[in-house]
């Protein structure tokens, strides 16, 4: 960061902060915690460098809990119809309690600008990592479940530095990307209502916040129902949205899919979309389905490490997306066709310890009792700005049709050859390709 910088749409007075953050002189000061104990902001406005500090101890703990597993008989089937095989989560709990090392991705977060703030009465902590180009666009990104801030470390050079990846200083962004209320580092709510639509508000109130008076808005899974959430609520700042994970689903199709009916008149694309979500419903959706209606059930997830391993890395059946891509990271290989891509085991491990060290399974889980789970698919109604990219590995392929209905000032649509739920984490470029090109007609109105 440089306090020369001429850029538009960051206030002079947020730089010297954000510079002095980026070189290290407020780490000193920064705020330390175990396991999710946020220092408490001075006043609501107020900005903190974070700094992450796991007690050894904590580590420990974890290990020894991993090793004392009880383990529960093989399963019956030869594949992964009944979920995560036996074998597979042995190997992964080994490693965990043996090889895996936490404080690399520890020291990979410290080394980038963290910091804290108070939102709706709230904790919320951020990396916020900004372009040495000048006249960058701001971008607010938003993970999704079971993912975390750690899901999207990949994109930030890309898209901060595009000269260093073949693209053109004209394409630079200045990336936010905030942990979900109730993920990660930020605040539990302890009152219900942090739902899409509130936290909506409170990402638009922390860019303007940064000092940033227009800016864009990236998310797939949870962070797509925020985005849509924002691009919605239409706050004059939001210049228009990009999202991987489309709610496009048309009233008709979701009553047909509620009531087990097959609708007719479906072209070709609609058709395959139809049938891949009705599959979803029928065969993966179990654990949002729980999460939606019972998350104060799932003690085990804050009780169990390998408990809370399994269900991260099954929550369909193993063999399809969402779970695809972290499963075949833990194997090693890929399972009917889906690649882990640029995820590994040590990535994977990462977000899962994340959870585990914050204790935030049940808090993340929340999320899904505040928008009751499959709305996720439903068609939109927006009418700012949108870019969709579709990714072959997604639960589906939202059909042009339905896209450009529910996104009625669609801005690009591109179906992606590689990648799917995790398009972020798994294929990293691609995906940076995809949020440039989606993103480049707005350019102009910075």
């Amino acid at each position: 960061m440089r306090a020369q910088s001429s850029s538009k749409v960051i206030n002079p007075d947020r730089r010297q902060l954000l510079r002095s953050a980026a070189m290290g002189i407020a780490a000193a000061a920064a705020a330390s915690l175990f396991p999710a104990h946020l220092a408490p902001a001075a006043t609501s406005d107020d900005i903190h460098p974070f700094r992450i500090n796991v007690p050894e101890e904590a580590l420990i703990d974890l290990r020894s809990r991993i090793n004392a597993t009880r383990w529960p008989e093989q399963e019956t089937v030869a594949d992964e119809s009944q979920g995560v095989q036996l074998a597979t989560l042995r190997d992964l709990a080994r490693y965990w309690a043996t090889d895996y090392d936490w404080r690399k991705i520890e020291a990979k977060l410290n080394a980038l600008p963290q910091f804290i703030t108070e939102i709706d009465g709230l904790d919320i902590h951020f990396l916020h990592v900004r372009s040495r180009h000048e006249n960058a666009l701001p971008l607010i990104v938003t993970h999704g479940w079971p993912g975390s801030i750690i899901e999207q470390l990949k994109i930030i050079d890309p898209l901060t530095n595009p000269t260093a990846h073949g693209a053109s200083a004209s394409d630079a962004f200045h990336i936010v990307i905030p942990s979900v209320p109730g993920y990660g580092f930020s605040g539990k709510p302890a009152t219900s209502g942090w739902g899409p639509s509130r936290v909506a508000r409170a990402w638009v109130q922390l860019m303007k916040r940064l000092g940033y008076t227009r800016f864009v808005a990236q998310g797939g899974d949870i962070g797509a129902l925020i985005s849509n959430a924002m691009a919605e609520q239409a706050p004059p700042e939001l210049l228009g949205i990009h999202t991987n994970f489309p709610g496009t689903i048309p009233p008709d199709i979701t009553k047909a899919l509620q009531s087990g009916e097959m609708p007719s008149g479906l072209s070709a694309d609609e058709q395959r979309a139809f049938d891949q979500v009705k599959d979803f419903r029928a065969k993966h959706f179990a654990y949002a389905a729980m999460m939606a209606t019972r998350p104060q059930t799932l003690y085990g997830l804050a009780d169990s490490p390998v408990g809370l391993a399994a269900w991260i890395l099954d929550h369909g059946d193993g063999d399809a997306q969402p779970a695809a891509a972290i499963t075949s990271a833990v194997l090693g290989r890929t399972i009917n066709g889906h690649s882990a891509g640029d995820v590994t085991r040590d990535d994977v491990l990462d977000d899962i310890t994340l959870y585990w060290l914050t204790n935030t399974a049940i808090s993340a889980a929340r999320f899904y009792w505040e928008n009751k789970g499959m709305s996720a698919l439903n068609a939109v109604d927006i009418s700012i700005p949108a870019a969709v990219s579709v990714f072959p590995g997604e639960i589906y392929q939202a059909p042009r049709s339905w896209t450009e209905r529910a996104y009625r000032k669609l801005i690009h649509y591109n179906k992606v050859d590689r990648g799917g739920h995790f398009a972020a984490w798994e294929q990293p470029q691609l995906f940076a390709e995809e949020v440039r090109t989606g993103f480049r007609p707005l350019r102009k109105s910075i």
